[in-house]
């Protein structure tokens, strides 16, 4: 079964090994594996959110729920990530600025994941979210660093794909939206 205490234990020890994004995205890729031990472990989801697992300096890791038909706004974290599915579907669009240093991206590619896959994103991808099936998809994200602390970060807007402050009050906002959403339906 999956024991969370036991994976936040080893992903920090990873996460001192170097390449430490690679040795995490081995913990996850094994925690995901077996989807049906990660759910009983974190329990069924019932609500988009993003629930913090652990939260360090160096080291963050979320069990992020998206709502069905959720979608999130291209955005950067501004460190690397390891994103692994345990329950669910979750389309990536990964994103480019237009210009080096500018303010508008355009799509450079996707990746759909369903349960059991893992992706790893480096420090400075930018990318947006769509989980597009009627129910909720359940991810473990862990990343290179205190994701709630770090200021600077950066989403899209949706019709203009114009640069705009991001911050995490917009993000959680979101997910409050998707429920509402979901409850109207």
């Amino acid at each position: 079964m999956f024991e969370l205490e036991q994976f936040i234990s080893a992903c920090k020890a990873a996460s001192r090994q170097e390449p430490s994004q690679n040795s995490v995205r081995e913990l996850v890729a094994r925690a995901v594996s077996e989807p049906g031990s990660v759910l009983e472990g974190l329990g069924e989801p019932k609500e988009g959110e993003i629930q913090t697992l652990y939260r360090a300096k160096d080291l963050t890791i979320l069990n992020v729920i998206w709502a069905p038909w959720m979608n999130l706004l291209p955005h950067n974290h501004q460190m690397w990530a390891v994103i692994g599915i345990y329950t669910g579907r979750e389309d990536n669009i990964f994103w480019r600025r237009v210009q080096e240093g500018g303010t508008k991206v355009e799509a450079a590619g996707a990746k759909a994941l369903v349960a059991t896959d893992t992706v790893q994103l480096g420090d400075d991808i930018i990318h947006s979210v769509t989980n597009p099936i009627p129910r909720f998809t359940g991810a473990i994200h862990v990343y290179g660093g205190d994701f709630f602390g770090l200021v600077g970060r950066s989403e899209w807007n949706a019709e203009t794909l114009l640069e705009q402050s991001c911050d995490g009050a917009s993000m959680a906002r979101r997910f409050e939206e998707a429920n509402a959403f979901l409850k109207k339906t």
